[in-house]
């Protein structure tokens, strides 16, 4: 109880630090957004993807990408607990060790949900339409909850590492761009041998892949077990690491 409740009240500190700065969120949705207007309006009419509009294709990548720029400011905001003291205030009080760091992931899933939901109210502007019910739709708020997850603990490490303010946010550069080389934007099939071969086998196009049959009630095959196997698999390393390099610092 006292680790949740130590969790509370420094999840509701970094809550509030956003709440009174939203341009974290509105930036970490803005870009993503401007890329999928400029794909549907400027590149979807060149593009086959076998739907009638190409936002309802391009939608779960768009997400993907929010969350990987969403999650530098993770890494951002515990670098600069760190370089302020505030680590070691906090450990000099009692409260939860775990509570410190677990504070932030909280913090990273909820800002970057408030920040999906701001995207799929814009794909529904465009024309974005599902066919899912609330249980597909239940199934892809868990997958993408899993996804910001595991990212989130891989943001703890540079967060916790990083030397610099552009050190702990760097780590995400080839995260945001990983859905161009998937099946994000276009069919795999569509791309030279050796970049499809990379394209399905990362997890990008296993985790957009299962979204997308969700959201249309498709098919999903071994797709879902694939895209969970990346995200649980991702977050126990990216967990332990994060902790191992904790517990030397405390």
């Amino acid at each position: 109880m006292k680790t949740i409740r130590d969790t509370s009240i420094l999840f509701g500190r970094s809550m509030r630090h956003i709440l009174r700065s939203p341009d974290t969120i509105i930036t970490v949705a803005i870009i993503p957004i401007m890329i999928m207007l400029m794909f549907v309006y400027v590149l979807g009419g060149a593009i086959q993807t076998g739907t009638d509009n190409y936002v309802d294709y391009l939608l779960p990548g768009i997400i993907l990408m929010a969350i990987a720029s969403g999650i530098a400011y993770t890494a951002v905001r515990l670098f600069t607990d760190v370089q302020k003291g505030l680590f070691q205030r906090f450990h000099s009080m009692p409260i939860s060790r775990s509570s410190v760091l677990w504070g932030h992931v909280l913090t990273s899933l909820v800002s970057n949900a408030i920040s999906i939901v701001l995207i799929i109210l814009v794909a529904l502007l465009i024309g974005f339409r599902s066919s899912a019910g609330i249980l597909e739709w239940l199934a892809v708020a868990g997958i993408l909850l899993l996804f910001t997850l595991a990212l989130t603990w891989v943001a703890v490490i540079p967060g916790l590492t990083a030397k610099s303010v552009d050190g702990a946010s760097a780590f995400s550069y080839p995260l945001i761009f990983l859905p161009f080389i998937s099946s994000a934007f276009v069919p795999t099939d569509t791309m030279p041998t050796a970049v499809r071969v990379f394209a399905e086998n990362q997890p990008v196009t296993s985790i957009v892949n299962t979204i997308r049959a969700l959201l249309y009630s498709e098919p999903i095959g071994n797709e879902i077990w694939i895209a969970l196997a990346w995200c649980v698999g991702i977050t126990v390393v990216a967990y332990i690491f994060a902790v191992t390099i904790y517990k030397k610092m405390v």
